[in-house]
């Protein structure tokens, strides 16, 4: 075989796992541009590496993928200033055109964006034992080798966060009833009623804004209760979307200028959780709906 038809080979097995990869990689890290970043790192590695040496390509490159997602989890935590997602994960926007009728009995997805902002608050290692075991059913022992510890270490640490995340407020109705709740809270904000968004709101919601000036975290209804008034009255357009896949709000100025995005956690009924991307040029690197 010719190194060209060996290396047309590695390419196209390579080609065959890029969304597995990328799946891996945004799961570490919150961040599509991040996980690009570094599914093609992993492909460098493997280009300067003898596959013929590789037993099992997937795992070879799952394991790599995680070194190299570990490696910017640790330079986040290092240098938390220089991070894009020190604040939340990115955002993707779609417009709601309404529950599918399969909506009305599935929940949210596992691996959207409630599970990421749960995701951000673990340890780096503990994230990766996670995700590589409870998401990708990665074996421990690989799992160990990546972090440089034993399988029974890599298992405690994935149990430690697996109870972490299960502690987290999680989406526990469908969509469509999500989306009721999101319109009710929409509604009562334009309208300004106070004790309308009470209701809706859990009374321990926490919200996080993501701004120019950065991350800024609000907890407690009655104090997001009147900031929800405040904002409703400087948007000149807001309309339901799908954030990363959940309940959503899409708001924009008189001008036309995004004005913010904002996505929702509904526990039992109510608005567990709110987060919202304001800052102008985030907002600009999103492919938002058109307004109205």
């Amino acid at each position: 075989m010719t190194d060209t038809s060996r290396t047309n080979l590695v390419a196209e097995a390579f080609e065959a796992q890029r969304d597995r990869l990328r799946a891996v990689a945004y799961r570490m890290l919150g961040s599509h541009a991040d996980a690009e970043d570094v599914v093609q790192e992993a492909w460098l590695r493997l280009a300067r590496q003898d596959a013929e040496t590789i037993e099992n390509l997937a795992g070879w490159l799952t394991t790599v993928v995680g070194r190299i997602s570990l490696d910017v989890l640790r330079a986040r935590q290092a240098r938390p200033e220089a991070s894009y997602d020190s604040g939340l994960p990115e955002f993707v926007v779609t417009v709601d055109n309404g529950p599918a009728p399969e909506d009305d009995v599935e929940l949210a997805d596992s691996v959207g964006l409630a599970l990421l902002v749960v995701l951000e608050s673990l340890k780096p290692s503990e994230r990766l034992a996670f995700v590589l075991h409870d998401l990708f059913a990665v074996p421990f022992d690989e799992i160990g080798q990546v972090l440089g510890k034993s399988a029974d270490a890599a298992k405690m640490l994935a149990s430690r966060a697996r109870k972490k995340v299960r502690g987290a407020a999680r989406p526990t109705v469908a969509r469509r009833e999500q989306q009721e709740v999101v319109q009710a809270y929409l509604a009562a904000a334009r309208h300004g009623d106070f004790e309308g968004l009470l209701r809706v709101l859990d009374p321990e919601v926490r919200l996080t804004v993501d701004g120019a000036d950065g991350v800024v975290v609000i907890l407690g209804a009655t104090r997001i209760a009147a900031g929800a008034q405040r904002f409703a009255a400087t948007a000149a357009w807001a309309q339901a979307a799908l954030v990363n896949g959940q309940p959503g709000i899409a708001s924009w100025r008189a001008d036309g200028t995004p004005l913010s995005v904002a996505a929702f956690t509904v526990v039992n009924g109510q608005i567990a959780g709110i987060a919202v991307v304001s800052d102008p040029a985030k907002l600009a690197s999103m492919d938002l709906p058109n307004p109205g």
